[in-house]
């Protein structure tokens, strides 16, 4: 019985002038925000711009530290500098005659530089150049590792 009485309610508020007037002007308004809204920069647009930007420099050097961090704690290794070489900077996939970007090809690794105070050890060069190898996936060839100078 309750939900008789709700239906006749709201059978009841949309049979009024003036709630039918109230609905088609929401709507309309809804309409005209959707369509305002593809012409009106909310900022939005650089924060978007912002992440889109892509540095080489800061794209290598992440790397690098994030490589620094995990050989120093290599047993053995000791103190640690990484510098890491690109071939190319970041390459962009658009859709035919779009601004759509459908993919973001990474910059290639050329090589790996690896000075760490345990250099000299072919174990710990062994356990680094594994290390560098599978996380970056080149092949070894890429990688040198020496000894640091005191």
């Amino acid at each position: 019985m309750d939900e008789s009485k709700t239906v006749g309610r709201v059978k009841k508020l949309f049979d009024s002038d003036k709630m039918r007037r109230i609905i088609i002007i929401a709507g309309i308004a809804g309409i005209a925000l959707i369509f305002l809204s593809n012409y009106i920069d909310i900022g939005n647009s650089t924060d978007k711009k912002a992440k889109e930007e892509f540095s080489v420099t800061t794209y290598s050097t992440q790397i690098e530290n994030d490589l620094q961090s995990v050989i120093s704690h290599i047993e053995g290794a000791g103190k640690t500098e990484v510098l890491l070489t690109m071939e190319n900077s970041v390459e962009y996939v658009y859709l035919d005659d779009s601004a759509t970007k459908t993919k973001e090809i990474e910059p290639i690794i050329r090589g790996v530089l690896v000075v760490c105070e345990g250099g000299d050890s072919p174990v710990v060069v062994e356990r680094i150049t594994e290390a560098v190898t599978k996380s970056l996936d080149i092949s070894a060839a890429k990688v040198c590792i020496t000894k640091l100078s005191e």
